[in-house]
């Protein structure tokens, strides 16, 4: 009995994978972009700007700016941006001055 019942299991397993070779292949999904991928969307500065503005006074201070995504990451890079970032020295950062793109370093 256990040998017919073997037999039988084998012939489901071959008939099985028979009649999956002849269904075509269903499309692979698109393959998630990659950590720091050139593809990822950029959010809009003035979104950020407002979430990162915390009491509302239309600027940032720094430790409104440390207390975002950037300042829980590495506080020290995240004073060193803002105050790069600070044209002005009034340690707030303006809309302007936070959507102001870094000027390009000589090669």
């Amino acid at each position: 009995m256990k040998s017919i019942t073997s037999i039988l299991a084998l012939l489901a397993v071959g008939t099985t994978l028979a009649l999956a070779d002849d269904k075509p292949a269903a499309p692979a999904a698109p393959a998630a972009p990659a950590a720091g991928d050139a593809a990822k969307p950029k959010r809009d500065p003035a979104e950020v700007f407002k979430k990162l503005d915390t009491n509302g006074d239309g600027k940032i201070s720094l430790d409104e700016f440390k207390a975002g995504p950037a300042g829980k990451k590495d506080p020290a890079k995240a004073e060193e941006f803002f105050k790069k970032k600070d044209k002005d020295n009034d340690g707030f950062l303006s809309l302007e001055e936070f959507s102001a793109h870094g000027e390009k370093k000589a090669k």
